[in-house]
């Protein structure tokens, strides 16, 4: 079956540790159960439990660290991080946005030559840390040409960080925040490594009315020195849109996952009633549309795992998942609304009933096209 089933989770991994992390974190949202799942999304509770349980597992220190860098085990795999993506939003997107804003606040450390902040992130990941990617600014959103973060160089040869960063998932709580910005005195492009636990370090607000954290941050005189620069000019611009190319094209992978339970759940209500005489999935409207929408899901799935082939396979001569990733994050997404819309239709009122997972899915898919205005700027 190619599209996920927890109840009867039997894929075939490449090692034990990797089956291991699936089965445990589908256990761990099976054992909280949906119940106390939209009880949390209704109230707005902070996942610390998600957070704990990741950490007590090593679950992002093993996914997200690369193997010269952890522990046994440990590697950035492109195939096993999609379907890590496809289960959490399956049982809620805010689970999933945790894990996705570290993946980008991850990039630019990766792909920099310091080693001694990819030291510091291999560490902070096997305490558990999470992380997060200062990019966007609340005036100019994904247009970083216009970034208005500076880095004045001081006389002692340190630099003082001011500006105001907006939309920054995970920015109340990641000791190492990728942040983006220019040098003051030369305009030239620089990523440094900023600390939420610094008293320089503003934490203006969460800007969104959810689960999640999403950070209003501001820089005010925040000290950096030479070892918190992890890339400058044409090296750091390269970075900002490689972490965006590889790290947003997660998007797609939330929205099958939503669109997978919410699937699950319609079908099961459709078929257990009875209307005229008849089961509705008896209906020859209802049985086009389920049709219709399991087979945009499976579309969705599988030109997502073509593009993570381009991914994995990319060299200087193989530039296909350019091409590819932006439209997962642009089509796949948007033809996950399709699928919500087509579902709803069998399913009508049913769909606002808070005791289902339907009427988060229903909200949660039109957040994934739309994300740093997505969907227009890979249009574009």
């Amino acid at each position: 079956m190619i599209l996920l089933n927890p109840a009867q989770h039997s894929r075939a991994y490449r090692d034990e540790a990797s089956r291991q992390i699936m089965l445990k974190t589908i256990a761990f949202f099976e054992d909280k159960g949906k119940e106390r799942l939209k009880e949390d999304d209704r109230n707005r509770v902070w996942y610390a439990d998600f957070l704990e349980f990741q950490k007590e597992e090593g679950l992002f220190a093993t996914l997200l660290t690369p193997p010269e860098y952890g522990q046994p085990g440990s590697r950035w795999d492109t195939w096993r991080n999609c379907e890590f993506n496809e289960i959490l939003a399956f049982y809620g997107l805010h689970y999933w946005y945790t894990w996705q804003v570290s993946i980008l606040g991850l990039g630019p450390i990766w792909m920099s030559a310091n080693e001694g902040l990819k030291q510091r992130a291999a560490q902070l990941l096997r305490e558990g840390a999470v992380f997060a990617f200062g990019l966007s600014e609340r005036a100019h959103g994904a247009d970083i040409y216009a970034t208005e973060m500076s880095l004045a160089p001081q006389p002692d040869g340190t630099y003082l960080a001011n500006g105001e960063k907006y939309y920054i998932g995970n920015g109340n709580t990641a000791p190492m925040v990728s942040t983006f910005g220019k040098m003051a005195d030369s305009g030239e492009y620089v990523f440094f490594t900023a600390d939420y636990r610094h008293r320089n370090y503003q934490l203006v607000k969460n800007v969104v009315n959810t689960q999640s954290y999403v950070a209003d941050f501001a820089l005010c005189d925040y000290p950096v020195g030479e070892e918190d620069i992890l890339s400058r000019g044409q090296e750091a611009w390269d970075t900002a849109l490689n972490t965006v190319n590889v790290g947003k094209y997660n998007l797609g992978w939330a929205s099958i996952g939503i669109c997978t339970h919410a699937l699950y759940e319609a079908v099961r209500h459709a078929a257990n009633r009875r209307l005229y005489g008849m089961y509705v999935t008896d209906m020859p409207h209802v049985k086009q549309m389920f049709t219709d929408a399991y087979a945009r899901l499976v579309a969705m799935k599988l030109f997502a795992l073509r593009a993570s082939d381009y991914q994995r396979v990319a060299s200087p001569e193989d530039r296909r998942y350019l091409l590819y990733n932006p439209v997962v994050k642009m089509k796949v997404t948007t033809q996950g609304e399709e699928v919500i819309n087509l579902l709803w239709d069998v399913i009508a009122a049913k769909g606002f009933e808070k005791d289902m997972y339907f009427e988060m899915a229903a909200r949660d898919i039109r957040a994934l096209p739309k994300l740093e205005g997505t969907v227009h700027v890979n249009i574009a």
